[in-house]
């Protein structure tokens, strides 16, 4: 069986996400050239729209591999600022596969993006919950949408569990050295 992953993105800082990979690729097709147009950027978020686009209308999937195209496609449009589509395609993509962690992820960057950060904690959660591949994304986007809903201290400790699970990354240290601990 073929399995096209679907990209996640975590929010670099709350206007310019930066794009993981979900998971390895295997096969080829139409669906394939969508992933790669999320997740290497080689050709613009409307020329990679359009790819995934084709591959949903054209290419026969299962509904594991729909799904993640829908989530591709989301990425690709939340690159170009089209938030609210891309908020469609996460929809859809979960009504499809509902276990899919990367697509609650990257809806939680979109609601990040939008500065909605009661939904992106919804999300977040839920991807959390399903064990994302990309789990420390989505303790790094959570962590901004705890900071942006007040709770500092929350924020500081899913930006350092963001930091256990990918230490070779900075994002997660650079965002804790702004916090200073006190003992009452």
């Amino acid at each position: 069986m073929l399995k096209f992953p679907a990209f996640a993105l975590i929010a670099l800082t709350l206007l310019a996400p930066l794009a993981v990979a979900q998971v390895s690729i295997i096969g080829g097709g139409v669906a394939k050239d969508c992933y790669e147009a999320a997740k290497y950027q080689r050709v613009s978020a409307s020329a990679g729209e359009k790819i995934c686009t084709k591959a949903i209308e054209a290419e026969i999937m299962n509904m594991t591999n729909k799904a993640a195209t829908y989530t591709n496609r989301g990425v690709l449009r939340m690159r170009a600022g089209r938030l609210e589509a891309a908020l469609s395609d996460y929809d859809i993509a979960k009504q499809l596969d509902p276990t899919e962690g990367a697509t609650y992820l990257n809806e939680g960057a979109a609601h990040i993006m939008r500065k909605d950060y009661n939904s992106a904690m919804v999300s977040l959660n839920k991807a959390i919950e399903l064990d994302s591949h990309d789990l420390y994304a989505a303790y790094y986007n959570r962590a901004i949408a705890r900071e942006h809903t007040g709770d500092i201290q929350g924020a500081y400790f899913d930006f350092k569990r963001a930091d256990e699970l990918n230490p070779e990354s900075d994002l997660a240290k650079r965002q804790m050295e702004r916090f200073q601990i006190t003992t009452n």
